[in-house]
C-alpha cells in the first residue's frame, strides 16, 4: 500500500491524471490525512487559498412527486397531509426576501408535480426574470428536465431551449444519484437512468448552460460504483467543459425506506478529497455544510474543498430526511469560518464571478510568556 501511495503522490505532484485503481486505493486508505495532504495541494494549484461561497435563496416549489425514491424523504403523494405546492405569488415573495437579503441567486428545485402544466414553470422563470432581473435562477434536475420532455411530448431540445428563453441561468445539478444501473434500480427504480441523466446534462451545456453535478454516497453504493460514476462525469466534462462543480452529497437517512445510518466525517472527507483528486477537470468542489455539519465543512477546506454553497436560507429536502443543521448561515458567519482556516473569503455569483473578496486574516505570532499577540494593531485589538 505505501509504494501504492508514492506512485499516487508522485502522479498527482506532476499532475498526470489518476486512474480508476487509483481513486479506488485513496478510498480504501485510512490515512485520511496523506489524501488531505494531496488534495489540498491540487486545489491550491486551482484556487490557490481562496474558498467561495454564494448569497442564496433555496425554493422548493412543491413536494408533490410522481416518483417514490427509497433514499427520499422529501417527496409525497397528493394526499398526504404534509404534500403542499407552493402558488406563484408566494414563490414571488420568497423571490423579495431573497433580494432583500442580497442574494444574487434563486436556487429552486421541486418534485414530479402529477398536475402542474410546463406552463407554470415558464411562467415562474417569465415572472421571476421581469420582477427581480439581478437574481440569476438556478433551476430544475436534469430529472425534472426529462419529466418536463416527457408532459410536453417536445423534443429534449425544445423543452431546454423554452427554459433558457423564459429566464433559466443554469441547473444545480441534483438527481444524478448514484449512474449505476443495479445500484440505482434499488434506490430509486422510477427515475431516469443515470444514462439518461448525462444525455440530458451534455443537451443542456450544448444549449449554452452551466451546471453542477452531484453524487449521493453513503447507502447502499459501493466504492466501485462511486469511482464510476465519477469517471462517467469526468469524461462528459472532457467533451462539454460544462460542469462547474462537483458536490458530494452525503446520504441522510431519516424517514427514507433505507436501513442505514449516517455517514462519518471520515465518509465525508473522503468523499470530498478523492473527488478533488480524481475530477482534475472540475476546478470546483463544494462541501455543502447543510449536508456535512458547518464544523466538517470548514475542516474540508484543508481536504481539497474551495466552495462551502451559501446563506440557503430554508432547506427542505435534506432536512426532510433528518438533516441535523441549521437552514441558514449569515456571510458573516461564512466569512468567518473560511477565515479562521487560514483561506480566504470570496463571495461569488452562480458563474462564479467575484461578487466581493474579503482580505487574509492578519497573521499571529506566538509572543513571549505564551500569549497569542497579533502582528498588526487590527489582529491585537480583537481581544
Amino acid at each position: 500500500m505505501e509504494t501504492e501511495s508514492r506512485h499516487i503522490r508522485d502522479k498527482v505532484e506532476a499532475g498526470e491524471r489518476l486512474s480508476e485503481s487509483d481513486a479506488l486505493s485513496l478510498y480504501r486508505t485510512r490515512d485520511i490525512l496523506a489524501v488531505g495532504e494531496m488534495a489540498a495541494l491540487a486545489n491550491r494549484r486551482a484556487n490557490g487559498d481562496r474558498v467561495c461561497f454564494i448569497v442564496n435563496r433555496h425554493v422548493n416549489p412543491t413536494n408533490i412527486c410522481v416518483n417514490r425514491c427509497r433514499f427520499c424523504a422529501f417527496s409525497k403523494g397528493k394526499d398526504d397531509p404534509l404534500a403542499y405546492t407552493m402558488t406563484m405569488d408566494e414563490i414571488l415573495r420568497r423571490a423579495e426576501e431573497a433580494r432583500e437579503q442580497r442574494a444574487t441567486e434563486l436556487h429552486i428545485v421541486g418534485g414530479l408535480h402529477p398536475d402542474l402544466p410546463f406552463d407554470f414553470y415558464l411562467t415562474m422563470l417569465r415572472s421571476l426574470r421581469e420582477r427581480f432581473p439581478s437574481l440569476h435562477v438556478q433551476a430544475f434536475t436534469a430529472v425534472e428536465i426529462d419529466y418536463f420532455r416527457e408532459i410536453t411530448g417536445l423534443p429534449l431540445d425544445e423543452v431546454i431551449a423554452q427554459l433558457k428563453d423564459a429566464g433559466l441561468g443554469s441547473l444545480p445539478g441534483g438527481g444524478a444519484e448514484i449512474f449505476s444501473p443495479e445500484i440505482r434500480n434499488e434506490i430509486c427504480p422510477e427515475k431516469i437512468s443515470g444514462d439518461r441523466w448525462l444525455e440530458v446534462m451534455e443537451a443542456v451545456h450544448a444549449a449554452g448552460l452551466r451546471s453542477n453535478a452531484t453524487m449521493l454516497y453513503g447507502h447502499v453504493e459501493t466504492l466501485e460504483s462511486r469511482v464510476d460514476h465519477m469517471r462517467r462525469l469526468r469524461e462528459l466534462q472532457d467533451r462539454t467543459g460544462g460542469f462547474q462543480s462537483f458536490i458530494p452529497l452525503a446520504f441522510h437517512p431519516k424517514n427514507t425506506e433505507i436501513a442505514k445510518g449516517y455517514t462519518t466525517g471520515i465518509d465525508d472527507l473522503l468523499a470530498l478529497a478523492v473527488a478533488r483528486l480524481y475530477l482534475d477537470n472540475f476546478r470546483h468542489i463544494k462541501s455543502f455544510w447543510i449536508m456535512v455539519g458547518p464544523k466538517l465543512a470548514q475542516i474540508s477546506l484543508h481536504f481539497g474543498v474551495d466552495d462551502i454553497d451559501g446563506t440557503v436560507v430554508e432547506e427542505k429536502i435534506t432536512h426532510a430526511a433528518g438533516a441535523q443543521t441549521g437552514q441558514e448561515m449569515s456571510v458573516a458567519e461564512l466569512v468567518t469560518m473560511i477565515r479562521q482556516a487560514g483561506k480566504i473569503p470570496v463571495e461569488r455569483d452562480t458563474l462564479y464571478n467575484v461578487v466581493r473578496e474579503w482580505p487574509a486574516e492578519p497573521q499571529w505570532r506566538e509572543a513571549p510568556g505564551g500569549v497569542g499577540r497579533g502582528t498588526s494593531s487590527a489582529a491585537s485589538s480583537r481581544g
